[in-house]
Order: structure tokens, then sequence, then C-alpha cells
């Protein structure tokens, strides 16, 4: 039987005031879903005047119900967000009364590693969430605290070689080397491996990266998700999309970038991101077929698609990096499909 997956890349409503229609121009495109997932980059949250946490993305919990029109199902939220116990608590309880499933996110670590699982239609949904950006005070959570559940990443600088030689001039920059947390790796492999019991289609969701490159920490981290039995791995985190590998059969989508996202921290307009919609068919739990449209932001900040021959540039970026990584990308009306190479 016949399944359909919505994936949507970052959603912030850091200063929204009211949410009315900003999701009305793509809301048909997801209408007869059987599960929209979503990166929720922000807490619901109604701080008080003398909350000590003033920065962070947080956004009155009010504004939740624009997820719940819009016919979310269930969201991540590992991320950057990092606002307090108050608000991460508040947020989840919000969401709960909303009927909306979360993960990434808890009272505690046990809680904070727990998947999502959805049941639609007689398919269960599975999507496990992590993020490797964070604080590490107050941010990730613990054994007895509140906060989001990680997949560290460590860097280091090493000289550049060229032509068997070591650049070593003064004034010569060093090359970034980034790579995974040997213990992140095996706990992000073993917690898909019980959610691969327990669902039939298994999404690893994560948050990550830094501007276009995909860096190979990153690599290591979906690769390891789908030899533990993860269907996709969905990446977001930089405001714009990023390469789309396939690796044993399975598609990786590295950035998805924003799909409503208004401000950033320093109240700076976010006016030019693109992001993905991505569509995943299903037939019974085989994926059997992988597309996504363009999403960008008008000037009354609704979502709306954007058709390819509009995102010539960010094609062409996006055609060329995933042809490295094994995917080849066709346009086909106002979507794009997702193939292997």
């Amino acid at each position: 039987m016949k399944r359909t997956l919505f994936l949507l890349g970052d959603i912030n409503f850091l200063g929204v005031e009211d949410a009315t229609g900003l999701f009305d121009r793509v809301k048909p495109a997801l209408a007869g879903a059987d599960m929209v997932f979503a990166n929720l980059e922000c807490c619901l949250f109604d701080a008080p005047a003398d909350y000590a946490e003033r920065r962070g993305f947080y956004a009155p919990a009010r504004l939740g119900s624009a997820l719940a029109d819009l016919g979310v199902d269930a969201v991540g939220v590992a991320n950057n967000v990092n606002i307090g116990a108050a608000a991460i608590t508040a947020s989840l309880a919000t969401l709960d009364g909303l009927g909306i499933a979360h993960t990434g996110a808890g009272p505690d670590q046990e809680a904070a590693r727990r998947p999502a699982v959805v049941e639609r239609n007689g398919l269960r949904f599975g999507v496990l969430q992590r993020t490797a950006v964070y604080w590490q005070n107050g941010h990730v959570a613990g054994p007895r605290g509140p906060g989001v559940a990680t997949i560290p990443g460590h860097t280091a600088y090493r000289p550049v070689i060229e032509h068997g030689h070591t650049l070593t001039r003064p004034g010569v920059p060093p090359e970034v080397v980034t790579w995974a947390d040997r213990e992140g790796r095996e706990r992000l492999a073993a917690d898909i491996a019980r959610l691969r019991e327990e669902a039939d289609v298994v999404v690893a969701s994560c948050h990550w990266g830094l501007r276009r490159e995909v860096l190979a920490y990153q690599r290591e981290y979906a690769h390891a998700a789908v030899d533990a039995g993860a269907d996709i791995v969905f990446g977001h985190g930089p405001h714009a999309p990023l390469a789309i590998e396939h690796y044993k059969g399975r598609p990786i989508f590295y950035g998805s970038g924003g799909f409503s996202f208004q401000q950033e921290h320093n109240g700076r307009q976010l006016t030019h991101w693109t992001g993905l919609m991505v569509k995943v068919e299903l037939d019974g739990p085989r994926i059997a077929g992988i597309s996504f449209a363009f999403v960008k932001r008008n000037d009354a900040n609704q979502t709306v698609l954007s058709p390819p021959a509009g995102q010539a540039e960010e094609l062409r970026l996006l055609v060329t990096a995933s042809a490295a990584l094994g995917t080849r990308l066709t346009v086909a009306g106002d979507r794009v499909t997702v193939e292997a190479a």
C-alpha cells in the first residue's frame, strides 16, 4: 500500500508574533501525507519578564498551534537551542498538549535519547534526532538533568601538504580536520538498532554542519546510522541545502536548509534562505521514490514553493555536490527527483 512521508527543515518562530497564514502556501502540498516530520529549532515557551537566559531561540507557546495546523506529526528538538531547563520542559509540555511527538530532548538523558514513533494507517514511522551543535555547559541532557541528546564531533588542525611537502611557511592556514566521537557513534548505532526493531520506517535526524561543506564527522555519523538500520538520514542546521549522498542504497540529506526561519539570535533578518521539502514515497515500508521541492519565504514571512527554474544556482550547486557522493538529481516539473547515480 502506498504511503507518503514528508521531511521539513528548520522551523523557528523567533520574531513571529502571529503565525496565522504562515504555512497557507505550502499546506496543500502536505495534504494526505501519512507522516510529516520537521526540525523545530526553537522552544515554545512563555518566558517571564525576569527570565535569566534571554538569549536563544524561543517563541510564545501559542505559536505551536501553527505546527498542528500544518499537519506536523513529529518534531526533532535536539539542536542548538539552549535557553534553560524551564524552557525545554515547558516546550515539551506544549508539544504533548498539541499531540505532536518529539525526539531529541527531555528531562534527562534517557528521555532525550528516546525516539518518536508515530503509527499511521498500519505503518510505524520511527524518528531519532541528535545534535552536534551544542554547548557543553547546561545544554546536554544528563542522568538527572534536562537537555538535548548529542553526537559529539571533534576538530583538529594540521599543516597543508602539497606535492608531498608540508607547507610550514608562516601565515599558511592549516587544514581543518573533523571526526566523529567513537562513543557517540556507537551510542547512535545502538539507539538506531533498537528503533529498527520497533519501527517499519526509520529516520535518523541530525542537526550539524557548517556552511555548505559536508564535513568528515557528518559522513561518519551518517554511515553509522545507515549501517545500524536507518532508511533515511535527514540533516539540518546550515541555512542552505547541502549535498545528498547515496550510501548502501539509502539516501542521506546532509542539509535541508530552512522551512520557516525569520530571525537569527542577534535579531538579523534571514531573507535569502532556501530549503528543501523532502517527499518520500513508500510502498509499504519500502522506499519507492524520493523527491524534493525548493521552498523560500516571501515578504510576509510565509513559506512558499519555489520551482527549480527559479533556483538555478542552488540546483547547480546541489547537482554538482551530490554527483560526487553518488546521487543523481533530475528536474521533474516543480520537483527534483533523487536517485542513486
